[in-house]
């Protein structure tokens, strides 16, 4: 009866945590929300007339983008302004492509969106001379349907997408998210990669957005780190680069003591729903024991992968010519850059990783590795 209270009570607690929880994030969404709608209130009254003569700006606080609309129809740039703004970008509209260019020149935006037909300066031009002033501003074409065809030719200038009108405030809006899901994914993959030499139990503690390495460690081309220890042994473990994209693993296949493996060859096998990976012996060696801890929790691999993650002890039969093909030092941090860098061209513009566990552990872990 007891056990059955206890039960009662921890559930009845979990409910109401959720409850609150919920409540509170939906009074706090309300909250941002009427903060944007007043700025769209008071902002759309001011004058910008110094700036460009239709301007209307709208600025909200720590805006998800800043965004540039120009289209010959008010009422289009009264709909970009109040769905953007209450979804959390910064807005500037005007109604002529000159405008538009010399705002661009003079400011920073994100997207530009221009309207395919305009009177003095229509959008073929508009996305020209934008990528042309500021090649890293995204151009987006808003179209009616009977100017498709023109719109995708559009992209060959190089606009990045184009949105039909008449739209809804939910097409448009979810429209805005994916672009900039998008352009964060593009940018993240141009930007040289941040990697820190950190003690083993830093690496815990990493944010997710950075790569660490061991420091004192060598680390194999098919990313096993190897320390060696003050009997002349070495303990073998997976590098930050393997956890990173691999993320969780549901079991690992530990080598059988006394084993005697050559470099190059499968010494432990991860396993999870996605799929498996062989990780292959950094350096050759005897088996002598394993870290048992990670049958019964294997997530500590991925948690602390240079501490208490680490999978075996081996007996090297070849160290002092094998360390010779290990990477230690500056050369780790460069080799690291380069490999995320390859790996982030193989994820698609949402930032999802279109390469399975086979495909990554061909491509990163060593084909020739003996399974």
């Amino acid at each position: 009866m007891t056990a059955v209270l206890i039960l009662f009570m921890f559930a009845a607690f979990v409910g109401i945590d959720y409850l609150v929880r919920t409540n509170l994030r939906r009074v706090q969404e309300k909250k941002a929300r009427q903060a944007r709608e007043a700025v769209l209130n008071t902002s759309i009254r001011l004058d910008f007339t110094h700036e460009a003569k239709s301007l209307k700006r709208v600025e909200v606080p720590n805006p998800k983008a800043r965004i540039l609309a120009v289209d010959d129809e008010g009422v289009v740039l009264d709909s970009f302004r109040r769905i953007l703004v209450l979804e959390g970008f910064s807005v500037d509209t005007v109604e002529h492509g000159p405008e538009a260019l010399g705002l661009v020149q003079r400011n920073d935006y994100d997207f530009v969106f221009t309207d395919l037909k305009m009177p003095d300066m229509d959008g073929v031009e508009v996305v020209k001379a934008v990528k042309h002033l500021r090649p890293d501003v995204d151009v987006v074409v808003i179209t009616g349907y009977g100017s498709i065809e023109t719109a995708v030719q559009t992209l060959q200038h190089g606009a990045c997408e184009y949105v039909q009108k008449p739209f809804t405030a939910d097409e448009l809006g979810e429209f805005a998210r994916k672009l900039l899901i998008k352009r964060q994914a593009r940018i993240e993959a141009a930007s040289l990669p941040n990697v820190r030499v950190v003690t083993p139990e830093m690496a815990e503690v990493v944010p997710a957005s950075e790569f660490c390495v061991p420091g004192g460690a060598f680390l194999s081309p098919g990313h096993a780190w190897v320390t060696i220890e003050p009997e002349g042994q070495v303990r073998v473990g997976i590098d930050d680069f393997i956890r990173k994209a691999l993320g969780g693993v549901k079991e690992v296949i530990l080598p059988e003591r006394g084993k005697v493996v050559k470099q190059g060859e499968t010494l432990f096998t991860l396993k999870s729903a996605a799929g498996t990976v062989h990780v292959a012996a950094p350096v050759s060696g005897r088996v002598e024991h394993d870290n048992a801890g990670l049958k019964s929790d294997p997530g500590m691999l991925t948690h602390s992968p240079y501490d208490r993650g680490w999978v075996c002890l081996l007996t090297p039969t070849d160290l002092a010519n094998e360390l010779t093909s290990l990477k230690i030092g500056k050369p780790v941090i460069e080799w690291y850059q380069e490999e995320i860098t390859r790996l982030r061209a193989n994820k698609n513009p949402e930032g999802t990783a279109t390469l399975d566990w086979a495909a990554f552990e061909q491509q990163f872990l060593g084909a020739n590795a003996s399974v």
